[in-house]
């Protein structure tokens, strides 16, 4: 079974709610996808690594996420590139896997479309290159692979992953378009319009609850995906 959450933002004890408390009875064949701001490669401090180490050891499901903007991008890209379901990923550890911008998976028999990335708009307040980097945002090579990879499967695929939303879903959610963030915006309404899909999920915006056109933002809800086939 394939679930799907939204940012988790490197808290610990959420985690484990969802693997511990949830109700679900986890096993080694079911999946997790986070929906960006993973969060749990963030400082490069120790108690990362054993965090990490723990979920290895002790979690039977595997857990994929997108990134957000809320991510270490130079320890995230540290990792070495992998083929994984047939697209681009980073095996953080071997049920802990990062699906790259661009890339198209398939898993359970479904298809996957994965582009993470956003833009802080609390950026101000970080330090670049200690809270923050400049790779939040995707680049024009991310795009163009994404687009190829789309072709490559007929520009159909079951479901679509991203961390921000498409700006005309912004409209429809009240939620203010930020300039800076308005290529990947845009980009997005481009996917939407080409692409024949069945269900988007997004996370970035903390809240929980169906959008339109297919999409469903995603914060604390754990959402089966075979609730909306």
């Amino acid at each position: 079974m394939i679930y799907i959450t939204g940012d988790t933002h490197g808290e610990q004890n959420r985690l484990i709610h969802i693997f511990q408390n949830s109700g679900i009875s986890w096993s080694a064949n079911d999946y997790l996808i986070i929906c960006g701001d993973f969060g749990f490669i963030f400082s490069g401090k120790e108690y990362e690594t054993v965090f990490l180490d723990y979920l290895a050891e002790k979690i039977a499901p595997t857990v994929l996420f997108i990134d957000g903007n809320h991510e270490n991008f130079d320890l995230l890209n540290a990792y070495p590139v992998e083929i994984w379901r047939g697209g681009k990923i980073h095996k953080i550890r071997r049920n802990i896997i990062h699906l790259m911008r661009g890339q198209v998976f398939e898993i359970e028999g479904k298809s996957f479309f994965a582009l993470g990335g956003a833009y802080s708009i609390d950026k101000r307040m970080r330090q670049e290159n200690i809270t923050w980097w400049e790779h939040e945002m995707p680049s024009q090579d991310e795009y163009d692979e994404s687009i190829k990879n789309l072709a490559e499967h007929g520009n159909k695929v079951n479901y679509i992953l991203s961390h921000t939303a498409p700006s005309e879903t912004l409209v429809k959610l009240y939620i203010r378009n930020i300039a800076e963030e308005l290529q990947l915006n845009t980009f997005l309404d481009y996917v939407r319009d080409i692409v024949e899909y069945d269900h988007w999920y997004f996370g970035h915006f903390h809240n929980d609850g169906y959008a339109w056109r297919n999409q469903t933002g995603v914060y604390y809800d754990l959402i089966s995906i075979a609730d909306n086939l």
